[in-house]
């Protein structure tokens, strides 16, 4: 994964979109607030196309695919056209896709033999997840020490009130927010709130 896209806003939005027709000025509204690198899980039907309809209508933007289990969904993701791709975890197939496709992958790890096995693989910037309930911000601290190369991208339970806590340190590049724009907001279809709360996030310091 290609640290230099992680590095251009504090937070990247996790978005779970079951509405085609929300995609768009989600995205609008999101890369108006400051936050062009937005990650849509694949735990919908409509996922695929919302990436696909993000793709068309806000070149801006840049457009992940998270929640990828497989190869399948992985070769999935790149023809709905996602540029990169996020996994909770490790696998050495999605490594393949990844390689494949050409598509960077941001993999999960947490222990530091998991983050050995994708240092093996030859990657060295990974996904913390799930980040909170794995140790946070302490735990993250406690790995720079001896992992000092490795870069992460802590998700799960970060909100704007501790995103802070992980900017912090040293081997955090970013963090990943499925708690910044809350499914409220998409169904009222709350663009100028989405982009308020993108702006207070893009505000956040590394």
């Amino acid at each position: 994964m290609p640290r230099e896209l992680l590095k251009i806003a504090p937070v990247i939005p996790v978005l779970r979109l079951d509405d085609v027709d929300t995609a768009v000025p989600v995205a609008e509204a999101l890369v108006a607030g400051g936050l062009p690198v937005i990650e849509i899980t694949l735990r919908t039907p409509e996922a695929l196309a919302c990436i696909t309809a993000m793709r068309k209508a806000v070149p801006q933007a840049i457009i992940g695919a998270g929640t990828v289990l497989d190869a399948t969904q992985f070769t999935a993701a790149v023809e709905a056209g996602a540029q990169f791709v996020v996994s909770p975890g490790f696998s050495i197939w999605l490594v393949d896709s990844s390689r494949r496709h050409r598509v960077p992958l941001l993999p999960g790890a947490v222990t530091p033999t998991e983050i050995m096995a994708a240092l093996d693989a030859g990657l060295d910037t990974l996904k913390f997840f799930p980040a909170a309930q794995s140790g946070g911000a302490p735990m993250l601290g406690a790995l720079a020490a001896p992992l000092p190369h490795v870069a992460f991208c802590p998700t799960g339970g970060i909100s704007l009130a501790n995103a802070a806590d992980y900017l912090s340190l040293p081997n955090v590049l970013c963090v990943g927010m499925s708690s910044l724009i809350s499914s409220d907001k998409i169904a009222g279809r709350d663009w100028a709130g989405i982009q308020a709360s993108a702006q207070k996030a893009a505000a956040l310091r590394r």
